[in-house]
């Protein structure tokens, strides 16, 4: 039988400033001053490390929520760390602002964030790795760095920290909902009036565990508020389709965070995105073939873009906000939209702005 890998004990002890602080915040703020080489332990890791006893106060367990008092005696088991399996790979960034502190990226449409199951390359994390190596474990062996996520086929602003002191401050602000995120999305139909708020709870679908649902989920669902103002609209359905009556540009302020939410509640209010695979479903089958040519032919995504991104790079600065222009198919597709509006003279631009 081979030998269990010695445990290491590291052992610190709480000085005055710090009397009256949580045991686990205590330990996340220590543990990952910019003094220090960061531990990878996120707050949430750290919680987990008290509740299996790997964490002691004074040689006894504690609760994470136990105010520590001057000169308690923190104890920290833990094992040898293990090389992490993922790779980093060379492949293209676009980035929009990069210090220390985090890199603001414009995510292309079709790159999944961070490796799964029977996906380990290819990823933004991948990429991410080789161009800051020093991203490995921050927050997470697996997702290292990544504060919010995009699907693989949405497009557009992601922050991504680069040590765990950053790691912490943008989780709190997205745990908080401090952050303002605003995004672009193409719909089927002409949405009226000029703008909206969704307040639906999501869940999973009672009958297809891959797909989320506001309509038909399970007994459990999380509060779900989407709001919605119209940027254009498209009266004339493109050549080759067969939809009721157009198409409307959205710009969307999503004051929650759920899975998929932006497609399911315009799914389940009746104005499914354009090109979405899961939800749009109902719309595909009132939709013909269109030209070869056509830009619609073209766009094989759902029609979603994460434009804006607003939040505080520091606890004393103010909030900057990050805009991500749009990838090239989501550009060209309003664009045809727009010679095809302009040439049969159907109505006014009804552009506008979300204040």
């Amino acid at each position: 039988m081979s030998a269990c890998p010695s445990l290491t004990v590291d052992e610190i002890f709480v000085d005055r400033g710090s009397v009256g602080t949580r045991l686990d915040l205590f330990l996340a703020r220590y543990l990952n001053e910019p003094a220090k080489t960061p531990s990878g332990l996120s707050r949430a890791g750290i919680q987990r490390l008290i509740a299996d006893g790997q964490i002691t106060l004074n040689g006894a367990p504690a609760k994470a929520s136990i105010r520590v008092k001057f000169q308690d005696r923190i104890e920290i088991r833990s094992s040898p760390a293990r090389d992490s399996e993922l790779q980093s790979e060379a492949l293209p960034l676009d980035i929009l602002y990069e210090d220390e502190n985090c890199i603001v990226l414009n995510k292309p449409p079709g790159m999944v964030v961070h490796p799964a199951a029977g996906r380990r390359s290819g990823t933004l994390v991948n990429a991410l790795l080789h161009h800051c190596p020093a991203l490995e474990g921050i927050g997470g062996v697996r997702r290292p760095g990544i504060v919010h996520r995009l699907d693989k086929d949405t497009s557009g602003v992601m922050i991504v920290a680069k040590n765990m002191l950053a790691f912490q401050q943008l989780v709190s602000q997205f745990k908080n909902r401090t952050v303002r995120k605003e995004y672009l999305a193409l719909v089927w139909g002409i949405m009226r009036p000029e703008s909206g708020v969704i307040d639906r709870p999501i869940g999973r679908h009672r009958s297809d565990r891959k797909r989320m649902s506001s309509l038909h989920s399970i007994a459990k669902t999380r509060e779900a508020l989407t709001e919605w103002r119209v940027e254009e609209r498209f009266p004339v359905t493109p050549a080759g389709y067969a939809a009721p009556d157009g198409l409307t540009l959205l710009r969307i302020r999503p004051r929650t965070g759920r899975t998929h939410q932006i497609r399911v509640h315009f799914a389940d209010l009746g104005y499914p995105l354009v090109g979405d695979p899961v939800y749009g479903r109902k719309a595909k089958t009132q939709i013909k073939r269109p030209p070869a040519d056509s830009a619609f032919e073209r766009f094989q995504r759902q029609a979603l873009h994460a434009e804006r991104l607003c939040l505080e790079l520091g606890e004393t600065t103010p909030p900057i906000e990050f805009i991500a222009p749009l990838a090239p198919d989501f550009a060209a597709l309003l664009n045809y939209l727009r010679a095809h509006r302009d040439s049969v003279k159907t109505g006014v631009d009804n552009s506008r702005s979300l204040k």
